[in-house]
């Protein structure tokens, strides 16, 4: 099995320069806010992480392609970097503590290593295939983390991130019907849902709409605290338009409510 030991080091030291940069412009009173084609917004944070994160591969991983949420696609070939310099900008332009930096490595399609790292939280999870999944600041300093058991949707807590995207995507009347058969619903939204289900926090999570970008650092981590990462057509992996991530348990009976209205 390939050890990712030191990639997983690398994305750890880019995530300590990228909480560096976003905590010190995190409800900054000149903080630069513009508007992108798809009218989400991006802030002089989202861009300097990304730049930070690109030079840091151009010495350290120059064979290494990159594929960031906020510049264009660099390199070719079997290993490529997938960032998202802050994932919840919104909330960091709202000044809500909940967003975070996503550094993933594919290979060949499939996400092997990823950093998740929260610094307004306190928080970092991490994890890379055959070494499980872990909370910690750093790889020394960590404690691995298991979803939950929950075997019955009723008894099920589950997360989301907002309600009008499942009308607008075909998915209403399954998602109001899944909400209505778990024993608890709360929109944490964004990364954290996914990271609360690979903790056993939540069971389950899912999202109508996302990007490479928003998932792949998301996929590992899940798979590896023992749970399941897949589109909501049941494709695993971030490879989708959409996201459906548990405890395993949950994952089929789940899906089969979120089938197109």
């Amino acid at each position: 099995m390939t050890d990712f030991t030191d990639d997983l080091r690398l994305a750890h030291v880019m995530a300590d320069d990228a909480d560096s940069i976003t905590m010190a412009r995190f409800q900054a009173g000149d903080l630069k806010v513009s508007a992108k084609p798809d009218h989400t917004e991006v802030t002089d944070a989202d861009l300097a992480v990304e730049d930070s994160v690109r030079r840091t591969l151009s010495h350290s991983r120059s064979r290494d392609a990159v594929h960031g949420e906020e510049r264009a696609d660099t390199g070719q070939g079997p290993r490529r970097w997938i960032i998202d310099p802050i994932d919840g900008t919104a909330n960091y332009l709202r000044g809500a503590p909940v967003w975070a930096t996503l550094i993933a490595l594919s290979i060949e399609d499939r996400v092997v290593a990823s950093v998740v790292s929260a610094p307004a939280l306190q928080r970092r999870w991490w994890a890379a295939e055959g070494i499980g999944a872990w909370t910690g600041k750093s790889l020394v300093k960590a404690r691995p983390i298991h979803v939950s058991a929950v075997g019955d949707l009723g008894d099920a807590f589950m997360s989301y991130s907002s309600l009008h995207g499942w009308v607008e995507k075909g998915r209403g009347r399954g998602f109001g019907e899944l909400m209505r058969s778990v024993w608890r619903t709360r929109a944490f939204g964004d990364f954290w849902s996914y990271m609360m289900v690979a903790e056993g926090t939540v069971d389950l999570a899912c999202e109508p709409e996302l990007s490479l970008h928003d998932m792949a650092a998301l996929d590992v981590i899940v798979r590896e605290a023992g749970g399941r990462f897949s589109s909501l057509d049941g494709a695993d992996g971030p490879w989708g338009p959409d996201a459906m991530a548990s405890n395993g348990l949950l994952h089929e009976e789940s899906l089969e409510m979120l089938a197109e209205d």
